[in-house]
């Protein structure tokens, strides 16, 4: 073999190595649209906390990862997966603003459908089935001492959640313009994941 066939040998494969190099950042892009897009689209989904009704447990300019999976319906366009799994009270929540469905708020879960919920003199009252007399809402997740303002008598329907801010005093729920409706809610806060120091995983 000539000194000019060998040299044009290495070009060779020096350009066979820079175009499988090329194929293989292209194969992982697709591979990282095909696993990561349905994690984004139907499992998770971030979240910003904005202002300081969920002070002191979530404060403004947190980020937070928001558990989609079985919470809100997803159209496929195909078909459409309904939610299957149960909100419970004290479930900290994200979904659409019933008065501007563009705006997407943070609050936690206080009556269930089909209860009655009762705010009066800075205490929370709940009304089910298993407790017709009422109970007073126990609330460890509140700073020691916080009243609820505010007073308000309102039956839950079976399609809503009564919500409130943690940071009873300055924020804006469902004592101000009533309850959420189950198809608003997008998805149940899992993770904490900025600031650093303050990383938290809410599991069930």
């Amino acid at each position: 073999m000539t000194e000019n066939n060998t040299q044009e040998n290495e070009k060779e494969q020096i350009y066979q190595g820079v175009g499988g190099f090329f194929v293989e950042i292209v194969k992982i892009f697709i591979l990282a649209i095909i696993v990561i897009l349905p994690i984004r689209v139907f499992l998770f989904q971030p979240f910003f906390v904005q202002g300081a009704s969920m002070e002191p447990n979530f404060e403004d300019g947190q980020y937070l990862i928001v558990n989609e999976l079985g919470y809100k319906e997803t159209d496929l366009k195909i078909t459409k997966v309904k939610s299957f799994k149960e909100i419970e009270r004290g479930d900290v929540v994200v979904f659409r603003y019933p008065r501007n469905p563009s705006q997407f708020f943070i609050k936690r879960i206080i009556g269930l459908p089909g209860e009655r919920v009762k705010v009066e003199n800075g205490k929370v009252f709940i009304y089910n089935q298993e407790n017709p007399d009422g109970f007073q809402l126990e609330e460890k997740y509140l700073p020691e001492g916080l009243s609820t303002n505010g007073s308000d008598d309102y039956q839950v329907k079976d399609d809503e959640y009564y919500v409130m801010g943690d940071n009873r005093h300055h924020s804006s729920d469902s004592r101000v313009w009533g309850p959420v409706n189950k198809n608003e809610i997008v998805g149940r806060v899992l993770l904490r994941a900025w600031p650093l120091n303050k990383i938290d995983l809410f599991v069930d």
